[in-house]
Protein backbone atom coordinates (compact mmCIF):
# COMPACT_ATOMS: atom_id res chain seq x y z
CA UNK A 1 0.00 0.00 0.00
CA UNK A 2 1.73 3.51 -0.93
CA UNK A 3 1.46 6.68 1.32
CA UNK A 4 -0.53 9.41 -0.57
CA UNK A 5 -0.72 13.06 0.32
CA UNK A 6 -3.44 14.80 1.58
CA UNK A 7 -6.04 16.29 -0.66
CA UNK A 8 -6.99 19.65 0.42
CA UNK A 9 -10.15 19.02 -1.45
CA UNK A 10 -10.58 16.21 0.65
CA UNK A 11 -10.84 18.01 3.74
CA UNK A 12 -14.30 19.67 3.33
CA UNK A 13 -15.53 17.81 6.43
CA UNK A 14 -14.15 15.10 9.27
CA UNK A 15 -15.83 12.49 7.55
CA UNK A 16 -14.14 13.21 4.55
CA UNK A 17 -10.59 14.05 6.01
CA UNK A 18 -10.72 10.68 8.15
CA UNK A 19 -10.89 8.95 4.91
CA UNK A 20 -7.51 10.25 3.62
CA UNK A 21 -5.78 8.86 6.77
CA UNK A 22 -5.00 5.15 6.02
CA UNK A 23 -2.49 5.83 3.20
CA UNK A 24 -1.20 9.06 5.15
CA UNK A 25 1.28 7.05 7.67
CA UNK A 26 2.06 7.97 11.07
CA UNK A 27 -0.92 7.87 13.58
CA UNK A 28 -3.38 9.32 11.04
CA UNK A 29 -3.21 5.17 9.37
CA UNK A 30 -2.83 4.13 13.43
CA UNK A 31 -6.67 6.16 13.93
CA UNK A 32 -7.31 4.61 10.84
CA UNK A 33 -7.57 0.90 11.52
CA UNK A 34 -8.53 1.75 15.16
CA UNK A 35 -11.96 3.41 13.32
CA UNK A 36 -11.73 0.34 11.38
CA UNK A 37 -11.83 -2.34 14.25
CA UNK A 38 -14.18 0.47 16.20
CA UNK A 39 -16.59 -0.87 13.25
CA UNK A 40 -15.78 -4.27 13.19
CA UNK A 41 -16.37 -4.41 17.16
CA UNK A 42 -20.42 -2.60 16.80
CA UNK A 43 -21.64 -4.70 13.64
CA UNK A 44 -20.48 -7.91 15.85
CA UNK A 45 -24.20 -8.20 17.72
CA UNK A 46 -22.45 -10.87 19.72
CA UNK A 47 -20.11 -8.60 21.46
CA UNK A 48 -20.27 -6.75 24.64
CA UNK A 49 -18.60 -3.84 24.38
CA UNK A 50 -17.15 -1.81 27.08
CA UNK A 51 -16.06 2.22 26.80
CA UNK A 52 -12.99 3.16 29.16
CA UNK A 53 -11.78 6.56 29.90
CA UNK A 54 -10.46 9.08 32.72
CA UNK A 55 -11.99 11.89 35.05
CA UNK A 56 -9.62 14.78 33.52
CA UNK A 57 -12.04 13.83 29.84
CA UNK A 58 -15.47 13.84 31.81
CA UNK A 59 -14.63 17.92 32.06
CA UNK A 60 -13.51 18.58 28.58
CA UNK A 61 -15.97 18.45 25.78
CA UNK A 62 -15.64 14.81 25.40
CA UNK A 63 -18.47 14.61 27.54
CA UNK A 64 -21.03 15.35 24.99
CA UNK A 65 -19.39 12.41 22.95
CA UNK A 66 -19.28 9.82 26.08
CA UNK A 67 -23.08 10.81 26.34
CA UNK A 68 -24.10 10.56 22.45
CA UNK A 69 -22.27 6.97 22.50
CA UNK A 70 -24.49 6.03 25.17
CA UNK A 71 -27.23 7.56 23.61
CA UNK A 72 -26.88 5.51 20.65
CA UNK A 73 -26.10 2.14 23.08
CA UNK A 74 -22.49 1.87 21.65
CA UNK A 75 -21.72 0.43 24.57
CA UNK A 76 -23.17 -2.15 26.94
CA UNK A 77 -20.87 -1.14 30.16
CA UNK A 78 -18.21 2.38 31.10
CA UNK A 79 -15.69 1.64 33.31
CA UNK A 80 -14.15 5.19 34.24
CA UNK A 81 -12.62 6.80 37.54
CA UNK A 82 -14.84 8.78 40.78
CA UNK A 83 -13.57 11.79 38.97
CA UNK A 84 -15.46 11.37 36.07
CA UNK A 85 -18.64 10.98 38.06
CA UNK A 86 -17.96 14.25 39.78
CA UNK A 87 -16.82 16.20 36.41
CA UNK A 88 -20.40 14.69 34.89
CA UNK A 89 -22.47 15.61 37.68
CA UNK A 90 -21.34 18.94 38.42
CA UNK A 91 -21.44 20.03 34.87
CA UNK A 92 -24.66 18.85 34.50
CA UNK A 93 -25.81 21.80 36.88
CA UNK A 94 -23.07 24.11 36.85
CA UNK A 95 -20.21 25.07 34.23
CA UNK A 96 -16.73 25.29 33.55
CA UNK A 97 -14.32 28.29 32.06
CA UNK A 98 -11.21 27.53 29.59
CA UNK A 99 -8.59 29.04 31.01
CA UNK A 100 -5.03 28.73 30.02
CA UNK A 101 -2.27 26.05 31.32
CA UNK A 102 0.06 28.82 32.30
CA UNK A 103 -2.08 30.76 34.59
CA UNK A 104 -0.59 31.36 38.14
CA UNK A 105 -1.81 28.52 40.52
CA UNK A 106 -1.10 30.52 43.48
CA UNK A 107 -3.61 33.50 42.75
CA UNK A 108 -6.45 30.68 41.13
CA UNK A 109 -6.27 29.02 45.02
CA UNK A 110 -6.65 32.47 46.64
CA UNK A 111 -9.48 33.08 44.45
CA UNK A 112 -11.01 29.66 45.10
CA UNK A 113 -10.71 28.03 41.59
CA UNK A 114 -8.96 24.61 40.30
CA UNK A 115 -7.52 24.17 37.62
CA UNK A 116 -7.00 21.26 35.34
CA UNK A 117 -5.19 22.28 32.61
CA UNK A 118 -6.54 24.72 30.76
CA UNK A 119 -9.99 24.03 32.12
CA UNK A 120 -11.20 25.92 35.80
CA UNK A 121 -13.52 24.32 38.29
CA UNK A 122 -14.34 26.89 41.10
CA UNK A 123 -14.65 25.99 44.55
CA UNK A 124 -18.63 26.50 44.84
CA UNK A 125 -19.02 23.66 42.17
CA UNK A 126 -17.86 21.37 45.34
CA UNK A 127 -20.09 23.10 48.07
CA UNK A 128 -22.95 22.58 45.37
CA UNK A 129 -22.13 18.78 45.24
CA UNK A 130 -22.24 18.32 48.65
CA UNK A 131 -25.64 19.96 49.12
CA UNK A 132 -26.91 17.32 46.40
CA UNK A 133 -24.94 14.42 47.69
CA UNK A 134 -25.73 14.40 51.73
CA UNK A 135 -29.73 14.24 51.61
CA UNK A 136 -28.92 11.29 48.82
CA UNK A 137 -26.60 9.01 51.10
CA UNK A 138 -29.19 9.58 54.03
CA UNK A 139 -31.69 8.49 51.85
CA UNK A 140 -30.04 5.16 50.23
CA UNK A 141 -29.14 4.83 54.16
CA UNK A 142 -32.65 4.61 54.71
CA UNK A 143 -33.09 1.95 52.93
CA UNK A 144 -29.79 -0.12 53.24
CA UNK A 145 -26.39 -0.14 55.00
CA UNK A 146 -24.56 -1.88 52.18
CA UNK A 147 -23.99 -0.09 48.74
CA UNK A 148 -22.03 -1.13 45.78
CA UNK A 149 -20.40 1.30 43.53
CA UNK A 150 -21.98 0.76 40.48
CA UNK A 151 -25.45 1.01 42.71
CA UNK A 152 -23.78 4.19 44.03
CA UNK A 153 -23.57 5.71 40.81
CA UNK A 154 -27.09 4.41 39.67
CA UNK A 155 -28.92 6.09 42.65
CA UNK A 156 -26.72 9.62 41.57
CA UNK A 157 -28.06 9.55 38.17
CA UNK A 158 -31.34 9.05 38.64
CA UNK A 159 -30.96 12.89 39.98
CA UNK A 160 -29.45 13.64 36.79
CA UNK A 161 -31.49 15.38 33.24
CA UNK A 162 -28.94 16.85 31.59
CA UNK A 163 -28.54 15.33 28.23
CA UNK A 164 -25.33 16.00 27.49
CA UNK A 165 -24.60 13.89 30.73
CA UNK A 166 -23.38 10.47 30.16
CA UNK A 167 -24.98 9.60 33.87
CA UNK A 168 -28.09 10.56 32.27
CA UNK A 169 -27.91 8.53 29.28
CA UNK A 170 -26.44 5.33 31.14
CA UNK A 171 -30.07 5.55 33.47
CA UNK A 172 -31.92 6.38 30.60
CA UNK A 173 -30.62 3.02 28.58
CA UNK A 174 -29.63 0.73 32.02
CA UNK A 175 -26.10 0.94 30.83
CA UNK A 176 -23.77 0.25 33.89
CA UNK A 177 -21.30 2.54 34.89
CA UNK A 178 -18.17 0.64 37.37
CA UNK A 179 -16.03 2.80 38.60
CA UNK A 180 -13.34 0.74 40.89
CA UNK A 181 -11.80 3.91 42.20
CA UNK A 182 -14.84 5.71 43.29
CA UNK A 183 -13.46 6.56 47.18
CA UNK A 184 -10.93 8.64 45.29
CA UNK A 185 -12.97 11.91 44.28
CA UNK A 186 -15.24 14.11 45.73
CA UNK A 187 -17.96 11.61 45.66
CA UNK A 188 -15.72 9.38 47.93
CA UNK A 189 -14.72 12.82 50.15
CA UNK A 190 -18.25 13.29 50.80
CA UNK A 191 -19.02 10.00 51.40
CA UNK A 192 -16.04 10.15 54.35
CA UNK A 193 -17.61 12.78 55.84
CA UNK A 194 -21.20 11.04 55.64
CA UNK A 195 -19.68 7.60 57.27
CA UNK A 196 -18.27 10.44 60.60
CA UNK A 197 -21.99 10.14 61.65
CA UNK A 198 -22.98 6.84 60.23
CA UNK A 199 -20.25 4.13 60.49
CA UNK A 200 -22.61 1.17 59.89
CA UNK A 201 -22.95 2.83 55.99
CA UNK A 202 -20.79 1.03 53.44
CA UNK A 203 -19.90 1.20 49.98
CA UNK A 204 -18.98 -2.12 48.97
CA UNK A 205 -15.85 -1.55 46.38
CA UNK A 206 -15.82 -5.38 45.28
CA UNK A 207 -19.82 -5.78 44.99
CA UNK A 208 -19.23 -4.75 41.47
CA UNK A 209 -16.77 -7.51 40.47
CA UNK A 210 -20.02 -10.06 40.42
CA UNK A 211 -21.93 -8.71 38.58
CA UNK A 212 -18.88 -7.14 35.86
CA UNK A 213 -17.95 -10.74 35.82
CA UNK A 214 -21.29 -12.55 34.77
CA UNK A 215 -20.98 -9.65 31.74
CA UNK A 216 -17.83 -10.88 30.47
CA UNK A 217 -18.36 -14.40 31.27
CA UNK A 218 -21.55 -14.74 29.32
CA UNK A 219 -20.43 -12.60 26.79
CA UNK A 220 -19.60 -14.46 22.67
CA UNK A 221 -17.19 -11.83 22.41
CA UNK A 222 -16.19 -8.80 24.31
CA UNK A 223 -14.14 -5.41 22.67
CA UNK A 224 -13.18 -1.88 24.01
CA UNK A 225 -12.37 1.86 23.28
CA UNK A 226 -9.98 2.92 25.96
CA UNK A 227 -9.46 6.29 26.67
CA UNK A 228 -6.45 7.03 28.87
CA UNK A 229 -4.79 4.70 31.14
CA UNK A 230 -5.01 3.87 35.06
CA UNK A 231 -7.69 2.26 36.93
CA UNK A 232 -10.15 2.46 33.97
CA UNK A 233 -7.92 0.59 31.47
CA UNK A 234 -6.82 -2.20 34.13
CA UNK A 235 -10.45 -2.58 35.34
CA UNK A 236 -11.44 -3.01 31.36
CA UNK A 237 -8.85 -5.90 30.64
CA UNK A 238 -8.54 -7.45 33.73
CA UNK A 239 -12.18 -8.12 34.10
CA UNK A 240 -11.85 -9.76 30.60
CA UNK A 241 -8.71 -11.91 31.68
CA UNK A 242 -11.90 -14.00 33.30
CA UNK A 243 -12.80 -14.88 29.66
CA UNK A 244 -9.32 -15.37 27.92
CA UNK A 245 -8.86 -11.45 27.12
CA UNK A 246 -10.53 -9.11 24.72
CA UNK A 247 -11.28 -9.55 20.89
CA UNK A 248 -11.01 -6.35 20.24
CA UNK A 249 -9.28 -3.44 21.90
CA UNK A 250 -8.69 0.03 20.95
CA UNK A 251 -6.47 2.75 22.74
CA UNK A 252 -6.09 6.32 22.82
CA UNK A 253 -3.16 7.36 25.13
CA UNK A 254 -0.06 10.25 25.87
CA UNK A 255 1.73 6.92 27.74
CA UNK A 256 4.41 5.49 26.97
CA UNK A 257 5.77 1.63 27.76
CA UNK A 258 9.13 2.25 28.47
CA UNK A 259 8.54 2.37 32.71
CA UNK A 260 6.91 -0.68 32.41
CA UNK A 261 3.90 1.36 33.43
CA UNK A 262 -0.11 -0.21 32.94
CA UNK A 263 -1.22 3.09 31.42
CA UNK A 264 1.80 2.95 28.06
CA UNK A 265 1.56 -0.66 27.99
CA UNK A 266 0.92 -2.00 24.31
CA UNK A 267 -1.91 -4.36 23.35
CA UNK A 268 0.81 -6.77 23.27
CA UNK A 269 1.76 -6.47 26.61
CA UNK A 270 -1.94 -7.28 27.55
CA UNK A 271 -1.79 -10.17 25.67
CA UNK A 272 0.86 -11.97 27.79
CA UNK A 273 -1.50 -11.20 30.64
CA UNK A 274 -4.72 -12.99 28.83
CA UNK A 275 -5.88 -9.72 29.08
CA UNK A 276 -6.63 -9.67 24.67
CA UNK A 277 -6.66 -12.69 23.27
CA UNK A 278 -3.72 -14.09 21.52
CA UNK A 279 -5.51 -12.69 18.10
CA UNK A 280 -7.50 -10.27 19.14
CA UNK A 281 -7.92 -7.24 16.57
CA UNK A 282 -5.56 -4.11 17.96
CA UNK A 283 -4.76 -0.67 17.46
CA UNK A 284 -2.85 1.92 20.06
CA UNK A 285 -3.26 5.61 18.73
CA UNK A 286 -0.70 7.99 20.54
CA UNK A 287 -2.00 11.71 21.06
CA UNK A 288 -4.47 13.97 22.69
CA UNK A 289 -8.05 12.17 23.04
CA UNK A 290 -9.75 15.65 23.05
CA UNK A 291 -8.18 15.77 18.95
CA UNK A 292 -8.40 12.06 18.40
CA UNK A 293 -11.74 11.14 19.79
CA UNK A 294 -14.13 13.38 17.78
CA UNK A 295 -11.91 12.27 14.52
CA UNK A 296 -12.52 8.74 15.10
CA UNK A 297 -16.49 8.95 16.05
CA UNK A 298 -16.60 11.17 13.10
CA UNK A 299 -16.03 7.76 10.93
CA UNK A 300 -18.16 5.19 12.62
CA UNK A 301 -21.38 7.13 13.37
Amino acid sequence: MKIKDYSPDGAQSARALFSQFENAGFQASELYKAAEIMKDMGKDRQCTRFLAFTANMAASGLRGIFADMLRRKMFDAVVTTGGAIDHDLIRSFSDYEHGDFQLDDVALHKKGVNRLGNILVDNKNYIALEKRLQPLFKKIHSQKNIISGRELISEIAKGVSDKNSFLYWSKKNSIPIFSPGLVDSAIGLQLFFYKQDHPDFVLDEAGDMKELANMVLSAKRTGALILGGGISKHYTIASNLLRGGLDYSVYITTASAYDGSLSGAFPREAKSWGKIKEKGSTSVVYGDATILLPLLYSSII
